[in-house]
């Protein structure tokens, strides 16, 4: 009888990781796509809604499984949600209205490098110089993305609004990451049970807020379109396959992978939403990738 070989752990990450940044760009590209169709706080709070309603109907028996956890622990998954999900697409949506889905995408690119910094600073975890140097690359990516190919706009503070929003965006997703450290041991479904339920709390004030201001937008078909895709692609399988990917091989090689994101987005933007692809795009875009590449070349064991 012929033995069935099991697949290595790194490599069930890398699939896993791969299909996770492959959902997250869509996001970004989708809600660009959506901007005037529904409001940006009104996509969030819907989303996870969505999100929330999806993983309680498949997740039940682990939740009332590992309930005296959850309870235990209750405001810490609370706040994975708020941070992580309900935080970051707050301002990954809002940023849209302002600045196209490729710079979102790319900017997205420096959420690795702020997780080594972090975990550097309050773990002490080592890194390889080939991650170093890669993550520097990748930086470097990131901030020509972010100053439209113009350095010199850093001295004079000459930012694009949504770009800053966007790098707040960076800095909730790296935190919710190396959160993750300190999860309880607790079934994956109950995890995202539980984060589901906080990204849907901390959403509420904010879509409250946006559909009893005169400018609500109500959903139209595309709206609801993009509501219907952001509320189970990247809010359940990303979200759930990069949980995956950190347990597997940890917390600093998963988060590497989201430079994958500005590939898969930069190509989606060019064929969906007819963005121009201006040479520091492409430049960024060869950097971040070179970047990944060196990286995880040359990791430490």
């Amino acid at each position: 009888m012929r033995k069935t070989i099991p697949m290595p752990a790194h490599v069930k990450a890398y699939l896993f990781l791969i299909v996770t940044t492959f959902g997250w760009a869509g996001n970004a590209v989708i809600a660009k796509f959506a901007v005037g169709h529904v409001g940006p706080f009104t996509l969030s709070g819907a989303r996870w809604t969505i999100a929330f309603v999806l993983i309680m109907l498949i997740s039940a028996p682990q939740v009332r499984r590992d309930w005296p956890l959850i309870r235990a622990n209750f405001p810490l998954l609370l706040g994975f949600g708020a941070a992580g999900f309900a935080g970051f697409n707050a301002f990954l949506y809002s940023a849209l209205q302002y600045t196209s889905a490729i710079n979102c995408v790319v900017e997205q690119a420096g959420i690795p490098g702020v997780i080594f910094i972090a975990n550097f600073i309050l773990f002490r975890t080592r890194v390889a110089w080939a991650q170093v140097l890669g993550f520097s690359i990748t930086l470097l990516g990131v901030i020509i993305t972010a100053t439209h190919g113009d350095l010199g706009s850093i001295l004079s503070l000459d930012l694009n609004f949504g770009d800053g929003l966007m790098m707040i965006a960076v800095l909730l997703y790296a935190g919710y990451t190396v959160a993750l450290r300190w999860k309880p041991e607790i079934h994956w479904k109950s995890l995202m049970a539980a984060s589901a339920l906080g990204a849907m709390l901390a959403s509420a004030p904010l879509a409250l807020h946006e559909f009893t201001s005169p400018g609500f937008i109500m959903p139209d078909a595309i709206g609801w379109t993009a509501i219907l895709y952001t509320g189970t692609i990247p809010s359940l399988v990303s979200q759930i396959l990069y949980v995956r990917g950190v347990e597997l091989i940890g917390p600093n090689r998963a988060g590497l992978f989201i430079n994958a994101i500005p590939a898969f987005g930069t190509v989606m933007s060019a064929l969906f939403l007819d963005e121009p692809l201006m040479t520091f795009h492409i430049i960024a875009l060869c950097m971040v990738l070179s970047g990944i590449a060196i990286a995880e070349k040359g990791r430490g064991k």
